[in-house]
């Protein structure tokens, strides 16, 4: 277990929270920008000295401010990896990392071989910086932190900086740490995307405290929180399972519980796990299924609730075998086709409503791509 218990005054704000975060995984520390994330993991990292509360991991203690303890940062074993890569320019690739494996002050984590192919970076090695891409460079960053050999790691906004190619291609890296290594990392962002493809824990910030904590599914299908989200992000994310692809169509399906999605193809084998984002914005509600439109995915389910939302809107959540999936509709409509909770409607949801910022992965299945 993490344990962040941190109250900290930093000129007109102040930071106020109590945490308690599994050790192992992926936790996201999620809000808008001000709202405190990057101070927590500043704090846990020991650039930022509390004011009061404690910070440890499982039976190290960091700082303890009613026992006076503060251990400084070089004692904590964290390794951290910044919105920029911080590389030395006047050292290669390699020279880079060996400088992480220099300063390694935890148990055996990996070794150097083992990193460089983790992160896909053997053909750098002999490269400055300034000849590499957004991208390569912050692998590159990830690889000396890990060469440190931290028992945890600490990533603010590694992703901020990048375009969406590059962030595209940094993501399975980071998921592959998540699944290849037993190290706990605590994931500073404010993109929804990255949420759902890299959390298992996820902890909803706001103005210094901490507004919801706890397993990724359970957080993002509370409707309270989709404001925070932001109206047109806001959602659900359901666990699939990939059934099948149809590379004619160029389609694949996923079963969930409830039913089934057809979604552009997904490079992973059959029997995959993957998390899925439902944007409430993409699903449309109808009283019966329909025949003659263009929509694939339509699925039956039941209304649960309708909660008014900000300007003319309005979130119904609709209960398909015990998967709640959530649409954003006008109160125009609720009152055009009577709907009240309890009744039996269906969703729908066009295909073309996921991308790669919808679909994550939640294990890497060796070979999907054979």
């Amino acid at each position: 277990m993490i344990e962040a218990r941190i109250r900290k005054r930093l000129g007109a704000f102040t930071l106020d929270v109590d945490l308690e975060l599994p050790a192992r995984g992926i936790t996201v520390l999620f809000g808008r920008s001000g709202a405190g994330k990057s101070s927590v993991i500043q704090a846990i990292a020991g650039a930022i000295r509390p004011d009061g509360g404690r910070i440890a991991l499982a039976d190290r203690t960091f700082f303890d401010a009613a026992l006076k303890v503060d251990l400084p940062v070089h004692h904590r074993h964290v390794g951290f990896v910044f919105q920029d890569s911080r590389l030395f320019p006047h050292l290669s690739v390699r020279g880079n990392l060996t400088y992480g494996y220099r300063r390694k002050s935890g148990d055996h984590l990996i070794g150097f071989d083992d990193a460089v192919a983790l992160l896909g970076i053997s053909d750098l090695l002999d490269r400055r910086p300034h000849k590499l891409s957004g991208g390569e460079r912050q692998r590159v960053a990830i690889g000396r932190a890990l060469l440190a050999q931290p028992s945890l790691l600490l990533m603010d906004e590694p992703l901020s900086s990048l375009d969406p190619p590059r962030k595209s291609e940094l993501l399975p890296y980071i998921e592959g740490l998540r699944d290849e290594l037993r190290l706990p990392i605590i994931y500073v962002s404010h993109a929804i995307d990255e949420v759902v493809r890299l959390a298992d824990h996820l902890v909803i910030m706001d103005a210094g405290r901490v507004l919801k904590s706890g397993p990724l599914l359970d957080v993002v299908s509370d409707g309270d929180v989709g404001p925070l989200i932001g109206r047109f992000e806001a959602g659900s994310v359901i666990s699939c399972t990939v059934q099948r692809h149809d590379g004619v169509a160029g389609l694949s399906t996923l079963a969930f519980e409830g039913g089934e999605l057809r979604v552009p193809l997904v490079m992973l084998a059959p029997g995959a796990a993957l998390r899925v984002r439902i944007r409430s914005r993409d699903v449309a509600i109808a009283l019966s299924r329909l025949e003659g439109v263009s929509i694939t995915n339509q699925i039956r389910g039941t209304l649960e609730s309708l909660t008014p939302r900000e300007g003319p809107y309005v979130e119904a959540a609709i209960n398909a075998g015990g998967t709640v999936l959530r649409s954003l509709i006008t109160r125009e409509s609720v009152e055009r086709l009577g709907l009240v909770p309890g009744q039996d409607v269906w969703a729908l949801i066009k295909s073309v409503a996921f991308d790669g910022r919808s679909v994550g992965f939640l294990r890497r299945i060796r070979g999907a791509r054979d």
